[in-house]
């Protein structure tokens, strides 16, 4: 059974960080695609950011470009969101995603698992 567990949210002030993880267990994590998608109330869910199997490969979406940052350990089984600069837009549910065999996408039906998700919330 695959489970991917996010950690790491919470308050914070508008200018501050947070460090997302997700450990995920049964399935291939070392070859498997993961990526960060966040949901804010009454809006839809939205690509955050993406890796490749290895780590050497990422993307992001253009509004979190150079305030975000995605990375892995393999040896853990872990992806990681480290956030920076926050501001109040980002406050949202972030997930993290896993797409097994394939390459990181930003589309979110191409992944195949989601855990349940960490609540960020930034205040002004």
């Amino acid at each position: 059974q695959v489970q991917l567990v996010e950690s790491g949210g919470g308050l914070v002030q508008a200018g501050g960080s947070l460090r997302l993880s997700c450990s995920a267990s049964g399935l291939t994590f070392s070859s498997s695609a993961m990526g960060w998608f966040r949901q804010a109330p009454g809006k839809e869910r939205e690509f955050v950011a993406a890796v490749n199997w290895s780590g050497g490969i990422t993307y992001y979406a253009d509004s979190v470009k150079g305030r975000f940052t995605i990375s892995r350990d393999n040896a853990k089984n872990s992806v990681y969101l480290q956030m920076n600069s926050l501001k109040p837009e980002d406050t949202a549910a972030y997930y993290c995603a896993a797409r097994t065999g394939g390459r990181s996408t930003p589309r979110a039906n191409e992944y195949d698992y989601w855990g349940q998700g960490t609540q960020v919330t930034v205040s002004s």
